[in-house]
């Protein structure tokens, strides 16, 4: 699964910045969410694919802060990148004789940059409060990695503070985003209803239909992972329940984005046959 995943994002990275017709802000914003996606599985699994096969669960201070700041980074920076997929969907849709005059090259990356730097900064907090309130001295968590939620719950001191900024953090990553994507969403479907043939209003939503499916992937599995740790004591529960939510969705991601989207297809066709052509050019040659 984290072999899919990686190929997978790594194929559309490749694939976009390979093809001069995806250097468009849809495409850039994609090629940067596979990049999140990559970050944010391999901020988990191989160190838990190292404790299976050494039979070692253990993890140093240092190994642990840093997972958990890199987790967040780039949990974080999905949940951004999200939100301004759902922007570049709005401007496109809704504006969409101003979306070249809008959607500039620099304003993506100046959107992708600030991103980024807010996730870091997040990714900080949590580290900054974990690591002032919780006692990590020969200490079990009940999942595969360390999770922010459970550090916390190993405070040696009072939390009030830090569970106040926690919060205050979370919804600021949680609830923003989300109400931006829902209200971008509302432009759009009042906007496609508004269109008169059937034909129009299929190809204005099918724009938007595999974004809308990973945001509820996305938003779904981080729901369920956060609804079954209020309400099952059961470790293993939330475990199955943190591998659906840090590893099946981005193994999935490359599928929903590339399954009904024909410029991606094509643009991985061409790649693949670049690359099996110019090592087979390669290979002759040396012959």
């Amino acid at each position: 699964m984290y072999l899919v995943t990686v190929l997978g994002n790594l194929l559309i990275i490749l694939a976009v910045t390979s093809d001069p017709h995806l250097h468009t802000p849809m495409y850039f914003f994609l090629s940067n969410l596979s990049l999140a996606d990559i970050g944010f599985i391999s901020s988990t699994v191989p160190k838990m694919i190292v404790n299976i096969q050494t039979h070692s669960r253990v993890i140093s201070y240092v190994g642990c802060l840093t997972q958990m700041s890199t987790f967040t980074l780039f949990g974080c920076l999905d949940d951004t990148l999200l939100l301004l997929m759902a922007y570049d969907r709005f401007v496109a849709i809704c504006q969409p004789l101003h979306y070249t005059v809008i959607m500039n090259p620099r304003l993506c990356c100046c959107l992708v940059l600030v991103s980024s730097f807010v996730s870091f900064l997040e990714s900080q907090v949590h580290n900054w409060i974990v690591s002032q309130v919780a006692c990590f001295k020969d200490v079990e968590i009940s999942n595969f990695f360390c999770d922010p939620s459970l550090l916390l719950k190993l405070a040696c001191s009072d939390t009030f503070t830090s569970n106040i900024v926690m919060y205050f953090a979370g919804t600021i990553f949680g609830f923003l985003p989300v109400s931006g994507i829902f209200f971008s969403y509302y432009k759009i479907f009042s906007s496609i209803l508004r269109v008169p043939s059937l034909g129009g209003r299929y190809k204005a939503f099918s724009t938007c239909g595999s974004h809308l499916a990973g945001v509820c992937l996305f938003y779904g599995t981080g729901l369920g992972v956060y609804l079954s740790s209020a309400i099952s004591q059961s470790p293993g529960k939330d475990a199955v329940a943190s591998v659906v939510y840090t590893v099946v969705t981005p193994m999935l991601n490359p599928f929903i984005y590339s399954l009904r989207n024909r410029d991606i297809k094509r643009a991985k066709f061409r790649f693949l046959s670049k690359t099996i052509l110019s090592q087979y050019l390669c290979h002759s040659f040396r012959m």
